[in-house]
């Protein structure tokens, strides 16, 4: 038996909610065979209201994961938590040397719960190095207004303008999160392939539990990618996979609840 294989460069969530954690319980869930370079560990202050602390790899040990899994090969990958520019850099670099086309870009710029924006700076790196390299990016509202330089967004006429400049940036296509933050009835995410726009809805769901969602969605589409799907749909299957996963995301403490990640395969 052989798997498809996936790749993910990102932080991990010690809680197990997001990041790594979250990108291999969904790739598990989709049938690929995941593997990961890890560039920093997220740790959160029990004592101090959950608050989340960055602890960084080395760009060498970073260096040697990557070389580790690339020489394996890969069909798909995504990046998450990068955070500086240096990796940034790197990650390109290697997207190029071996040739990686099913490329998945969450431009990660906070910690959920968390307001600052880890490292300012990374964010004119994504759109010079990791945008031209993308087949997907999957920015949430705040973070296409990030790349775009619009500004928050809070209309589906904002959402196709940033969108449109994240393709003249380089992407080959973008799916940009609404979600319930969208001053709309429904949950929408827009796609957009360089040509058409497609709206994806869902009936808004009200939960506070949905910690990961956004890299779960990611992992799905690079997972789905992996598998044989077009673009569209593999946006659009992992949309149905994390709509699933946040409606039976559960309570893990006080601060936070996770999303389900096995609930689609569950039904």
């Amino acid at each position: 038996m052989s798997l498809n294989k996936t790749l993910t460069i990102a932080g991990s969530d010690t809680s197990g909610g997001a990041g790594i954690q979250a990108d291999l319980k969904t790739f598990q869930e989709h049938g690929v065979y995941g593997m990961t370079a890890l560039t920093t560990v997220v740790t959160m202050d029990p004592n101090n209201h959950w608050h989340h602390n960055v602890h960084p790899l080395s760009i060498d040990t970073l260096k040697a994961q990557l070389d580790t899994v690339l020489s394996v090969g890969v069909d798909a990958m995504k990046t998450g938590m990068l955070g500086s520019v240096e990796i940034i850099e790197l990650a390109a670099k290697k997207i190029d040397e071996y040739s990686l086309e099913k490329v998945v870009i969450d431009p990660v710029m906070v910690c959920k719960g968390e307001d600052e924006v880890l490292h300012p700076e990374t964010t004119d790196a994504m759109r010079e190095y990791l945008l031209p390299r993308a087949l997907v990016v999957t920015p949430n509202l705040f973070e296409a207004g990030q790349l775009a330089q619009n500004g928050p967004l809070q209309t589906i006429d904002d959402m196709k303008e940033a969108a449109q400049k994240i393709v003249d940036l380089g992407a080959k296509n973008v799916i940009i999160k609404g979600g319930k933050q969208l001053q709309h009835e429904k949950a929408v995410d827009l796609f957009f392939d360089g040509e058409e726009f497609t709206l994806l809805e869902a009936e808004k769901i009200d939960t506070n539990y949905n910690h990961g969602a956004g890299c779960t969605f990611a992992a799905a589409i690079t997972a789905n990618l992996a598998n044989g799907q077009a673009v569209k749909q593999a946006v659009q299957n992992a949309k149905k996979f994390v709509t699933a996963a946040i409606q039976h995301g559960f309570k893990l403490n006080e601060y936070v609840g996770p999303v389900m990640h096995g609930a689609y395969n569950k039904k």
